[in-house]
């Protein structure tokens, strides 16, 4: 699989990285890369990420590379290989999932602690109403399951009352999350929230720092924004997680935007130039040309593919 002609996988890496959708190219230089202290190790999860399913490599300067996979909470394998190039293969091929790609590679299966944690079911009060928080988180789609069980978490706490343990809210997580997945398997196409990727992207590159997903609320994404921003940017468009939510309970879409200079003049044209783009990448806007006035997406069918 790719995501916009990269391999449809997040690599991890020991130096603090997180890169989606890497191409071949990309992936085998890493491979190529890793060695020196604190650049020893790559992580790698497809797209969507599914729960205990991961690749890994291990490399130390003059020592093989340790390569693992897991398929499964129960099984776990491992290799050594010489040759980065032959490690680049597995991992490119595992990335695809490409058929026969750990064929031609001796594995053995890694010993550990199989035994499932006797986790209790939550009430069903409890689940209910983490489970309409959680469904709501993945709707909007920018969490990975790490932060929706943090959320899970801590949803219903009240003082030292934590109703959902670490364990109930990652199993609870995880079966809402696979849902999702297949859910988003039916779906054909390019989704809205592709297209607004893509006029973000368009926006990035021409002078307007375009942030999705951006803090908690505007006053928080009004102050931070001057900080993304690039050398030459001139405006900033962006929507906040309020947004998000309320796009993704199918009310459409707010965009903020401005001129860095705090003129109306640039305000507006950032705003005629925002609408230009994503009328471009296929999407209704209403806006009356007022820079006082925020941008709304509308009508939106928000099914933002999960990454993880």
């Amino acid at each position: 699989m790719e995501i916009d002609g990269g391999l449809a996988a997040k690599v991890m890496t020991e130096y603090g990285e997180t890169l989606t959708g890497v191409s071949e190219r990309e992936l085998r230089e890493l491979v190529h890369r890793i060695g020196e202290s604190g650049d020893r190790w790559l992580v790698i999860q497809r797209v969507p990420d599914l729960p205990d399913v991961f690749a890994q490599v291990w490399h130390q300067s003059g020592g093989a590379y340790e390569v693992e996979h897991r398929t499964s909470r129960t099984a776990f394998f491992r290799t050594e290989l010489t040759d980065p190039a032959a490690v680049a293969d597995v991992l490119v091929g595992w990335a695809r999932e490409e058929n026969g790609w750990d064929r031609g590679v001796s594995w053995a299966p890694i010993d550990f602690d199989t035994e499932q944690e006797d986790v209790p079911e939550l009430p069903d009060e409890v689940r209910t109403d983490v489970e309409t928080r959680v469904r709501e988180l993945l709707r909007c789609g920018y969490d990975d399951r790490r932060r929706l069980t943090e959320d899970a978490e801590e949803w219903l706490v009240d003082g030292d009352d934590r109703p959902v343990s670490p364990a109930q809210a990652r199993l609870l997580v995880d079966r809402l999350w696979l849902e999702r997945v297949a859910e988003q398997r039916t779906w054909e196409g390019t989704t809205d929230p592709e297209r607004i990727a893509l006029a973000f992207k368009a926006l990035n590159s021409t002078g307007i720092t375009a942030r999705e997903n951006f803090t908690c609320c505007r006053t928080c994404g009004t102050a931070e924004i001057a900080a993304e921003r690039a050398e030459g940017d001139r405006g900033f468009v962006y929507f906040h997680s309020q947004c998000t939510e309320s796009a993704a309970a199918g009310h459409g879409l707010t965009l903020l935007y401005g001129g860095f200079d705090g003129s109306t003049a640039t305000t507006a044209d950032v705003g005629r130039e925002v609408v230009a783009a994503l009328d471009s990448a296929g999407l209704s806007t209403q806006w009356d040309g007022d820079p006082s006035r925020a941008i709304d997406v509308t009508p939106l069918n928000w099914r933002k593919r999960l990454v993880g």
